[in-house]
């Protein structure tokens, strides 16, 4: 079974649209995104442009902001603080990854707790770990839930396998898959004997960004592989799964492109009507 993304990130997206086609109660309450860019990063710019597309589709309005690549982390505060306090901006993106002379840290506390829609602020992740529904996950460990929720694969009880242990997938990926029931091992690049370990899993989620790393002889045939590392191969974009090698092999699998990276976008655009709703004054009417 192909697992295609592009059915989920359809049904989000007139989730969406059906929102936003509220009457609000103000002007203010339009929702809004605000995208902050440091420098001109190719790789930047095309993920930019891709929101941009999305927020068009949508309705939702977009501003990108873009500062200088040797911006200091005091300067940098300044432009985040200004758009915390911006009423008419409802959801915050920070394009990563952040320059080094940049204190992560800092910036990601600096962002607003209403207004992270990508789960950056270490005390909103605090809440993940905690099982609060009430916050955003990181876009990504949302998508691959809603992935496997939308073809029906069963979670309670479930063998998963992350090979990711970052905050942005692989962690809060973990607590998503608990909260439903699953038992979660965690694997990275210090794993040894990684095959034995992948191919015991019913569900097996791969995350680490080079391209085909993951053939075969990783899964067993009744392994259900959702693939959300991405590479480039000869200008083309690529998974962390021998796509051709494992298709026919394994019982489900996510192609890269057109599986979870569509369900990512969509939810980050969704997170920004959730982050309005949660903002004081922010009440749709049907």
């Amino acid at each position: 079974m192909l697992l295609k993304g592009n059915a989920v990130s359809e049904r989000i997206k007139n989730g969406i649209v059906n929102s936003v086609k509220n009457h609000w109660d103000s002007d203010l309450c339009i929702p809004k995104l605000a995208i902050i860019r440091i420098g001109e990063r190719a790789d930047d710019i095309a993920y930019e442009t891709g929101i941009l597309k999305n927020c068009a589709k949508t309705g939702i309005k977009a501003e990108v902001i873009v500062v200088n690549n040797n911006v200091s982390t005091v300067d940098f505060l300044k432009t985040l603080n200004k758009i915390n306090e911006n009423k008419e901006i409802h959801g915050i993106l920070v394009l990563r990854p952040l320059p080094e002379q940049l204190d992560h840290d800092t910036v990601n506390r600096a962002i607003s707790l209403e207004k992270d829609i990508d789960c950056m602020n270490p005390l909103n992740m605090e809440k993940v770990f905690a099982g609060n529904k009430s916050v955003m996950p990181p876009c990504t460990a949302e998508a691959v839930i809603a992935l496997l929720k939308h073809y029906e694969i069963d979670l309670p009880g479930k063998k998963v396998v992350i090979v990711n242990r970052s905050m942005v997938l692989g962690k809060p990926l973990a607590m998503l898959f608990l909260a439903e029931n699953a038992t979660v091992t965690i694997c990275h690049s210090k794993t040894k004997n990684l095959f034995e370990i992948t191919r015991k899993a019913d569900i097996v989620v791969t995350g680490i960004g080079r391209c085909k790393f993951f053939g075969k002889e990783y899964f067993s045939k009744e392994s259900i592989v959702v693939d959300a590392g991405i590479d480039e191969e000869n200008g083309n974009l690529c998974g962390d799964v021998d796509f051709e090698e494992t298709a026919e092999y394994v019982s489900a699998i996510s192609p890269v492109p057109g599986g979870v990276g569509p369900i990512t976008s969509m939810i980050l655009l969704s997170n920004v009507i959730k982050a309005m709703k949660l903002q004081q004054g922010c009440t749709g009417k049907k």
